[in-house]
């Protein structure tokens, strides 16, 4: 047996608390290099309000994501058939959507992000409902396309959606199987 690699941190989610996390999400969606996540000049009381609205919603669900307990990212799912992405591509049972941030930082760690994104979808398919996540990030962000597509996701195209033109891509289960195995 291998024995771990004490450089990986152990990545967990717990759901996002608004009152408690607030903060430190207006800290790290307001950094210039977070600027896709479209919030870059929001106040505080702006992000408190996205996120509350985001809470009370029944088809979307929030979690701060931890490195070895420590605040280190974002992820949100949502039901895609309740989204404006409903209105631009063929939806199936089965599809799950996500977002996810990680924290900006001027450390960055080599193979942090994709250790993140395989986290996140490993959470994301141990619900046996999923079948295919669904991501529609900006089209412009060229660095979280390359890691969709060493995950296993498909480019279906772009979209316009009401606040950026997305790279609309799914990946299914086995897609992702087959490239984390």
């Amino acid at each position: 047996m291998t024995a771990p690699d004490p450089t990986t941190p152990t990545l967990t989610t717990r759901p996002f608390d608004v009152d408690a996390d607030v903060a430190l999400l207006h800290r790290w969606v307001t950094n210039p290099r977070a600027r896709f996540w479209g919030l870059e000049h929001a106040s505080l009381e702006q992000v408190r309000e996205e996120y509350a609205r985001l809470d009370a919603d029944p088809h979307h669900d929030v979690r701060l994501g931890l490195a070895d307990g420590v605040p280190a990212f974002l992820v949100e799912t949502y039901d895609p058939h309740h989204h404006e992405l409903a209105a631009h591509t063929t939806l199936r049972p089965g599809d799950l959507g996500m977002h996810f941030l990680v924290a900006p930082t001027d450390r960055p760690v080599h193979g942090f992000t994709r250790a993140v994104i395989t986290a996140v979808l490993t959470e994301c398919f141990a619900d046996p409902t999923v079948e295919r996540v669904v991501v529609e990030p900006d089209a412009a962000n060229t660095r979280v396309h390359d890691l969709n597509a060493a995950m296993g996701f498909v480019v279906e195209g772009e979209v316009a959606l009401s606040d950026k033109t997305a790279l609309l891509s799914t990946c299914t289960r086995a897609a992702f199987d087959g490239r984390t195995r």
